[in-house]
């Protein structure tokens, strides 16, 4: 028998008797199901996947693996495009089957469990036609989002996801038990906002929700250009934004059109200039704010309807599923120049796969009156967030979509603001995550140094304590 197999076979032995939730390791019948995360590519085998029953679970787990001095690994949705939410013999806790949410109507809170997807939480929230800042896919887990800073369709007018965050309960390296809010661990509180999973795992999460357009409705939808319309809607779009209502967001890609319902079945597969836009103020004030938006150049399609913001949040499930092969990049940008319009068009007119795009997300609106060291998240100039994905089901074309990504982002990167969403890039190395906090990064090192010493916590974009 390997050492490798043996140190699986004596965790499990260790777990076992300490933990309530099930466990999975190699040997296990539902182990290949156990260690996939969304994204296709990512093919890890970790030593063991504990689906933790509750807090109790979690501690004994960090303990183990401390102790072991193993890679801990944490799952909430399992989303990111780098697959940390499963390692090479890593010690996965699993937070699945954790996924209950409360809300308080009155105090306009929700506490929301680790393994919760924002589909979750808008369900709860919705009832009461309100919504906390999230992202943009409602299968998204809550946690990783929300601590890599949390950038979505409410931005603009309630801030960043981590500008909503009240409190976080968080099992520290060490095994103890804490909450960490503005009051109570405030160092680590801060630099739960934005600085990902470098300092604990957090079991639970506390946000102020909002009440949001009409009883929970929205105005909201997509309005598709011609791709020869590129530069005239980019240039158009970069002026506007700024501008706006903060009621008013709405992000800008180059992309193909899906061909699938509810699409107009002559424009499937046709690569457009696409905007989705999102208006969660008061109805009677909606078509006067989004006059601007509907006047504007000559769409092919106009699609833009009052829905439950849950609806918005969720109209890309389907077209994403788990499982599809993925590669993204990511950058920040204070300005849309004319030179990277020029760039957006090329690669907007050779997008390889019909799921291929290029997303640019705006951090405006309440988000940019935020200071940049308040938070972890450092981008804080007002600008956008914006991400390459190159997608496809086909594990033959990840060659193909990476390449096609990479190279998009090369000849993008020189127009950036320097550094990339954590939650957006690949395992790239530590220069990417010190460009991604600016002048934070320092002091999310002294952090990581007094909860983590030891770099337990080192599967994420890692903040090193060295």
């Amino acid at each position: 028998m390997s050492t490798v197999e043996t140190t699986q076979d004596t965790v499990l032995e260790e777990l076992r008797p300490i933990v309530r939730g099930p466990l999975v390791g190699p040997s296990d019948p539902g182990y290949d199901d156990a260690r996939k995360v969304y994204n296709g590519a990512v093919d890890r085998h970790p030593a063991v996947v504990v689906r933790v029953a509750d807090v109790a679970d979690v501690i004994s787990c960090v303990d183990v693996a401390r102790r072991r001095r193993m890679p801990v690994a944490v799952r909430g949705g399992g989303h990111h495009g780098a697959g940390f939410s499963v390692g090479d013999g890593a010690l996965v806790i699993d937070f699945r089957d954790r996924r209950s949410t409360r809300v308080d109507p009155e105090a306009g809170t929700v506490r929301v469990d680790a393994g919760c997807t924002w589909g979750d939480v808008d369900h709860a929230t919705g009832a009461f036609g309100m919504a906390t800042p999230s992202g943009f896919v409602s299968t998204t887990g809550v946690a990783g989002l929300t601590l890599g800073g949390g950038t979505g369709y409410l931005t603009r007018h309630f801030g960043l996801t981590v500008d909503n965050l009240l409190s976080a309960d968080v099992v520290l390296a060490d095994g103890t038990f804490v909450t960490a809010s503005a009051s109570s661990h405030p160092d680590l509180f801060w630099a739960l906002r934005g600085g990902g999973g470098n300092f604990g795992v957090v079991t639970s999460f506390t946000f102020a929700c909002h009440p949001v357009g009409e009883s929970g409705e929205i105005v909201g939808g997509p309005v598709l250009y011609d791709i020869d319309d590129t530069e005239e809607v980019f240039r158009w779009y970069r002026d506007l934004v700024p501008g706006l209502p903060d009621e008013l967001n709405g992000w800008i890609a180059v992309m193909e059109v899906p061909s699938a319902a509810p699409f107009p079945e002559e424009m499937w597969a046709r690569k457009v200039c696409g905007l989705v836009w999102c208006y969660s103020g008061p109805r009677d004030r909606a078509d006067e704010v989004l006059a601007p938006v509907v006047e504007f150049g000559a769409p092919l399609l106009t699609g833009l309807q009052p829905m439950p913001y849950a609806v918005l949040q969720s109209a890309f499930d389907g077209l994403l599923p788990a499982g599809l092969q993925w590669y993204w990049k990511a950058d920040f940008f204070e300005e849309i120049p004319d030179a990277a319009i020029a760039v957006h068009r090329r690669y907007g007119e050779s997008i390889p796969t019909p799921l291929s795009t290029m997303h640019l997300y705006p951090i405006s609106g309440a988000a940019a009156r935020v200071p940049e060291d308040a938070t972890a998240f450092a981008y804080r100039r007002g600008g956008w967030n914006g991400v390459i994905a190159g997608i496809s089901p086909d594990p033959a074309d990840l060659g193909m979509v990476t390449a096609w990504a990479r190279d998009y982002w090369e000849d993008l990167h020189p127009t950036s603001a320097g550094g990339g969403y954590v939650n957006m890039m690949m395992d790239e190395g530590e220069e990417r995550v010190r460009s991604a906090y600016r002048g934070n990064y320092e002091r999310l090192v002294e952090v990581k140094r007094r909860y983590d010493p030891d770099n337990l916590f080192r599967l994420n974009q890692n903040v090193s304590p060295d």
